[in-house]
């Protein structure tokens, strides 16, 4: 039996998931195994180490300082060997005709991406895009094509794209806007959206106004939860522009006179090196940044 001599890779790899994550259940999801099969991990190293890498504080915990200085040590490298791995893998070419879109942005990504998906399929001869939605920072370990992004960091070699710049509106059921100007803001009330606590504030400054000026609604995650509550509700909301422009087409939403500002935020595409269909993966953020000019094109003519 070699099990105390050898060193087991899978034990490591658990363990600097969940230094990362900071959590042994969110590092369990993100490996897509049991949170006991990591603590099994975790107590194998522990053991194979002789020392202590978290102390537990109930749910909590916490890196000792030895497990804080193994993690610093042993992340980077186990990171290449993973990418090196994948780029060395050999394909069975199975995957050919097949996209991995990453993206920070959920509600972009339910209200405007995956409804014109089919478009860029038939434009590409019928390719699948699988859509992978997270607020997460990407590794260089993690298995994408392409990353949509607002706020994350692409720390790997990879083309960008920036296709959006973030305008914000205010916007209502059209029988709560209709034939009313900001002043509603005083009596209706404003939902929130905690995922994104930067565009209430960033849109009252671009507008003049103060925080006293609004009523504050309900809160919601995200935007995608938002959005029936305000077309079916008498609530406001405060949102990017191009994430309700269907639905301002489709007269369920309208805009509020003279409510637009821009938040100052850029949505960007990245089709990564790595990526196994990198010709795919760029055509993939031309036709996006097509897409995304298209729409702003028809915001700007007063949608």
């Amino acid at each position: 039996m070699t099990e105390e001599k050898d060193l087991s890779l899978n034990a490591v790899r658990a363990f600097v998931q969940v230094a990362r994550d900071n959590s042994v259940t969110r590092a369990s999801k993100t490996l897509g195994i049991t949170q006991s099969s990591v603590s099994r991990h975790l107590a194998v190293l522990e053991k194979y180490l002789g020392a202590k890498l978290l102390e537990r504080y109930g749910r909590q915990s916490q890196l000792t300082d030895f497990g804080r200085l193994f993690a610093d040590a042993v992340a980077e490298p186990l990171d290449t060997i993973f990418f090196t791995a994948k780029r060395m893998r050999r394909g069975d070419g199975k995957d050919a005709n097949r996209l991995v879109v990453r993206t920070s942005l959920s509600t972009f990504a339910y209200t405007l991406l995956i409804p014109n998906l089919r478009d860029f399929s038939k434009e590409m001869g019928g390719v699948t895009v699988d859509v992978i939605s997270t607020l997460s920072a990407p590794a260089s370990t993690d298995s994408f094509d392409v990353l949509l992004t607002r706020d994350l960091t692409l720390t790997e070699p990879g083309d960008r794209w920036d296709f959006y710049d973030e305008q914000l509106v205010c916007v209502g059921a059209p029988d709560c806007v209709a034939g009313r100007g900001l002043e509603a803001l005083r009596t209706t009330p404003v939902i929130a959206v905690t995922s994104r606590p930067d565009i209430l504030p960033t849109w009252l400054r671009g507008m003049d106004l103060k925080t006293s000026d609004i009523i504050s609604g309900a809160r919601y995650d995200h935007h995608y939860l938002a959005l029936p509550a305000v077309t079916t509700g008498q609530t406001l909301l405060v949102t990017p522009h191009i994430v309700v422009a269907d639905l301002i087409r489709q007269g369920l939403l309208e805009v509020f006179p003279s409510s637009r500002a821009p938040s100052g935020m850029q949505y960007r595409a990245y089709a990564v090196d790595r990526s196994g269909n990198p010709d795919l993966a760029r055509a993939f953020c031309r036709w996006l940044t097509r897409l995304c000019r298209k729409k702003t094109e028809e915001e700007n003519t007063g949608k």
